[in-house]
């Protein structure tokens, strides 16, 4: 029986995670990644797609290439309704439709979701004028956390103990067309992140992971898409990840499907591991970059297969989900200036002189290209992702950034930190 033919679209680290998944999946005959990046280029064919929530581009090269299923990887196709599209055109998706979408388009609709299915979170208030967000930011009292309600790739929550600073960041994403914010509760304790595969009925978790979201060391300076990832968490309590399916995903599924506006693909819980038990920080529509990498590093069901059911509606049938019990540790390394303002086009060398350090190290492209004499360059924030795999935390994060020093990337930089708190036995809950 052929295999089938898989297209992800996307075109970072998150994606080239997934094409390199699929192609170990013997089920998957051929990858197609739109539009691809250079480290997706050596592994799966790439075409050319100038804008993901293109929807109209997007199903013309599925119809070509007569793909078996679409993966969506990014959240801003999603939101946008490219999943709608792709199913009324006759292929199977893995990913939400916009409607469902929502639960990382709005956080405000999260909230209400939230509500609707009993999960436990912060308390919150939605605030539309400076006056509302005055009340609020006095209401939850300090450390302030001030969220833009619409997608920030990840950058658009602010957590301060100044009341001037949330006030500005408040007022930045009320300035915005239809601008609110979300002013939230303060949740104490350790942070992680909980990735799950639903078909809009079944729920199933990969490992949880945690991630490290601001840029320098020690959690220091501003927040960015994610510096580095781990996994597994050994002082998280070990049924974790069936006590966000049964407590949290599973009735927000449930919730998502009573309301007519099913979820299918991959949901993404970000919690905080509170003394009073684990609260929602947020939801997304997608796996993450960088945790979901970790978590995807010690998948061991076939991934085209599980995204196959997923789509299909099958996933019951898949069964309880396979996971190498190696730790996993990602480290991004990022362009000089990012979050603020990253800059692109320099040089890239010593990736596979990385890859060369072990069999259990591989370099994701994150903000990768080509220039016009064909050598590679930077062309984002953060530029690559290094995962290693190893029996102990300890023993993958020296493999991890054994690679990270093969790499030239003139003013890049890196957290030196991923994992240590973990390694060292200093995370603790309450």
């Amino acid at each position: 029986m052929a295999g089938w033919v898989v297209l992800v679209l996307g075109s970072g680290a998150r994606e080239h995670a997934l094409v390199r998944a699929l192609a170990a999946d013997e089920g998957v005959d051929a990858v197609v990644a739109a539009p691809g990046n250079p480290g997706i280029d050596t592994i799966a064919r790439c075409e050319p797609l100038a804008d993901v929530t293109d929807a109209a581009a997007a199903l013309d090269i599925a119809t070509r290439l007569d793909v078996d299923l679409v993966v969506i990887g990014p959240e801003a196709p999603l939101v946008a309704g490219v999943a709608d599209v792709l199913r009324d055109g006759g292929f199977l998706v893995f990913g939400p439709s916009a409607a469902a979408a929502q639960l990382e388009g709005s956080k405000s609709f999260a909230k209400e979701v939230m509500a609707a299915a009993n999960v436990p979170t912060a308390r919150a208030h939605v605030c539309t004028t400076p006056d509302e967000v005055d009340s609020a930011l006095d209401d939850l009292g300090s450390p302030h956390v001030v969220k833009d309600d619409g997608l920030a790739a990840g950058k658009g929550v602010v957590v301060t103990d100044d009341l001037d600073e949330a006030r500005a960041h408040a007022a930045t994403c009320l300035a915005k067309p239809g601008g609110r914010v979300v002013v939230e509760e303060y949740l104490d304790g350790p942070e992680a992140s909980v990735f799950c595969v639903t078909d809009g009925t079944t729920v199933l978790a990969l490992p949880p992971a945690q991630d490290f979201k601001r840029v320098g060391d020690g959690d220091e300076g501003p927040n960015t898409g994610g510096m580095g990832a781990y996994s597994p968490l050994d002082w998280a309590p070990a049924d974790l990840a069936s006590l966000v399916v049964a407590r949290i995903a599973q009735p927000t599924i449930d919730e998502m499907r009573h309301r007519g506006t099913p979820f299918v693909g991959a949901f993404y819980v970000g919690l905080a591991l509170t003394s009073r038990g684990p609260r929602v920080v947020e939801f997304n529509a997608r796996f993450g970059d960088p945790d979901g990498q970790a978590s995807l590093a010690r998948l061991r069901t076939p991934l085209g297969t599980l995204l196959h059911a997923a789509a299909e509606g099958r996933l019951d049938e898949v069964g309880s989900l396979r996971v190498d019990p190696a730790y996993a540790v990602t480290v991004v390394i990022a362009s000089q200036g990012y979050p603020a303002a990253p800059r692109t086009g320099r040089p890239i060398a010593g990736v596979d002189a990385a890859e060369a350090t072990s069999p259990d190290v591989y370099v994701l492209h994150a903000g990768t290209s080509r220039d016009a004499d064909g050598l590679l360059v930077s062309s984002g924030g953060r530029v690559l992702n290094v995962v290693a795999t190893a029996p102990t935390l300890v023993e993958a994060r020296d493999a991890a950034y054994r690679a990270v020093e093969e790499i030239q990337l003139e003013g890049s930089h890196f957290r030196t930190d991923i994992a240590l708190a973990a390694a060292v036995g200093e995370v603790a809950i309450g």
